[in-house]
């Protein structure tokens, strides 16, 4: 399998002397913005300055009026409310983002979040059994129950209100008789599309609080900021990995920026337990720091800690919980560690398993909560479509991820007929079948990226968005790059293409980082490669890189650092 990339300078954009002149920025900033679709003033301005006043009006959102009026109804008539959530990070948040929120308005709720390994995604009968008989009157589901028509028929069956929730593809048969909240729903209004989880629970909230004004609820009772739970809102958003651009852009900088002054304990212990500065937090913190841990308990089978963190009201247990959670998180890297070690021997064992469109992998008990991190990282390593199955009593389940140009749901939905079960998008999926059909999954899948994907689209490309000399990287150039934060899915952070550097010092830091000493005409400067500790020794050599420049600080000071995302020598064409 190839371990190249094909490197692709961006030409230079037509219209950024103009978009330059007109939104009074910088040339560098106006080609990275056309370079992500922003060519008018008005776009650019929003862009570069995201806030609060750029939120669209929830009510145009479909479903959005019938589902409030069911939760005041539910509210007035004193009904207990159960929000219904998942267990990943964006579910979370979502769910204690509402649990927080019925608490702040003096109403009661609980929540149910399902066992990752015992129960699975999604909606489940023998809950809402269980829910209505712990008296239950309205279930409000957040990151699912899209797909979970006849579970919701249920409810309602034993006299249950339900409102639902979901971010995600709305299946083309469901016709529900309850309210569903979901901008992809057909003639939807709400002109944002790619909300996370949590982004339509804050939407979903905003829009409570209003009708609730109007009403007079808060005539003596206190009415809560909103604006204090956008930590959790961007915390699931950028967790979620949705596209970080339009109100999700939005509503991640405003979260980011309420992170320095926290209203919640657990929001805070996290940031303590990782290390993270809450007055320096970036995007990579909350997705490559806070998001891992949060996650790990329910990875692990502990559906309850994560959410329990959010909801915590005493700075102590929330200290404590987050040390429970950096514990699922080690065992939960220790064992990805351990099957990504097993599937290395078995690609070293099998050379022409290097040679497939398809990497399909499978072991015997290996742990299902870590399935999909070990197919990404396949994805990573090899850029090819990446199936990781553990087998336990003759029963195989599996997470698989996927590449842009093959359509994951797709194709296992042609193979449908080998599977008890399975679901996902073009890039995930999850699924479930015998274990003795697992030659026949590697077959045809494989037969079905041979015909869809070239040689070529195994090869990763990194687009470079302008080329530029090291005497060019200043602090202003760290300024320009800077304002495109956050960055995120549909906004990356911004590279660019240096040639024929010299590299005046090399070494290996942390095992596998490279530590460099660049060096080109009389400008010197300091550069980090996460990763790429394999490419030394380079000292005395030249070479091309593709980097991102930014502020390392480190004891007070504060100096320019090329982070540096590949390299080659300058000798070295593209293949």
């Amino acid at each position: 399998m190839p371990t190249r990339r094909i490197w692709k300078l961006i030409p230079p954009a037509p219209g950024a002397s103009r978009l330059a002149c007109e939104a009074g920025i910088s040339p560098l900033q106006a080609r990275l913005l056309i370079n992500r679709g922003i060519t008018e003033k008005a776009d650019a301005a929003a862009f570069l300055s995201p806030c609060l006043s750029q939120m669209i009006d929830p009510m145009l959102m479909k479903g959005m009026e019938q589902g409030v009026a069911v939760v005041l109804e539910a509210i007035q008539d004193g009904e207990k409310i159960t929000v219904y959530g998942d267990y990943d990070a964006d579910g979370l948040t979502a769910t204690a983002l509402l649990l927080n929120f019925f608490s702040d308005i003096g109403v009661p709720a609980d929540a149910y979040v399902p066992n990752r390994l015992m129960e699975g995604y999604g909606l489940h009968s023998h809950a809402i059994q269980r829910l209505c008989q712990g008296g239950t009157g309205l279930i409000l589901t957040v990151d699912c129950g899209i797909s979970a028509e006849r579970e919701v028929a249920l409810a309602r069956e034993l006299g249950l209100r339900a409102v639902v929730t979901d971010h995600h593809q709305v299946p083309p048969t469901y016709r529900p008789c309850w309210p569903v909240i979901n901008p992809h729903q057909p003639e939807c209004s709400f002109p944002f599309k790619d909300l996370a989880g949590v982004g339509l629970a804050f939407f979903l909230a905003v829009a409570i609080r209003a009708a609730l004004r109007e009403r007079g609820w808060f005539n003596g009772r206190p009415e809560p900021d909103l604006r204090e739970y956008l930590d959790l809102v961007a915390l699931g958003t950028i967790a979620d990995r949705v596209p970080l651009v339009g109100q999700n852009r939005m509503l991640a900088a405003a979260g980011l920026r309420r992170m320095a002054d926290s209203r919640w304990a657990g929001i805070r212990a996290m940031m303590e337990a990782a290390g993270v500065n809450p007055s320096a937090i970036g995007a990579d913190d909350l997705a490559f720091r806070l998001a891992p841990r949060l996650n790990a308990p329910g990875r692990m089978g502990d559906s309850e800690a994560g959410l329990s963190i959010l909801t915590a009201d005493r700075d102590e247990t929330a200290r404590d919980l987050a040390r429970m959670l950096n514990v699922a998180n080690t065992r939960r890297q220790g064992l990805e560690q351990g099957i990504l070690d097993r599937i290395a021997a078995m690609l070293q064992a099998d050379d022409r398993l290097l040679d497939r469109r398809t990497c399909i992998v499978w072991g015997e008990n290996w742990h299902q909560g870590v399935l999909g991190i070990v197919a990404s990282r396949l994805v990573d390593q090899y850029h090819r479509p990446s199936l990781v199955v553990g087998i336990q009593d003759d029963m195989a389940s599996g997470s698989g991820r996927s590449i842009d140009g093959f359509h994951l749901y797709r194709a296992l939905n042609r193979l449908s007929p080998l599977f008890d079960r399975f679901g996902g998008h073009a890039h995930a999926a999850g699924f479930r079948l015998p274990a003795a059909s697992l030659q026949d999954l590697k077959r045809e899948l494989e037969a079905i990226a041979g015909a869809e994907l070239t040689q070529q689209d195994l090869v990763p490309v990194i687009h470079a968005d302008a080329h530029l000399f090291l005497r060019e990287v200043d602090r202003q150039t760290v300024a320009d790059v800077a304002s495109l934060a956050p960055f995120g899915e549909q906004n990356p952070a911004p590279v660019f293409l240096a040639c024929s550097v010299d590299v005046a010092g090399s070494r290996v830091v942390g095992d596998r980082h490279l530590k460099l000493r660049l060096r080109q005409g009389e400008t010197v400067h300091e550069a980090i490669g996460f990763g790429l500790g394999p490419h030394h020794p380079l000292h005395g050599e030249r070479v091309d890189i593709l980097f991102t420049p930014e502020l390392n600080r480190w004891q007070g000071a504060e100096t320019i650092q090329l982070k540096i995302i590949d390299l080659r020598r300058t000798a070295e064409a593209n293949p």
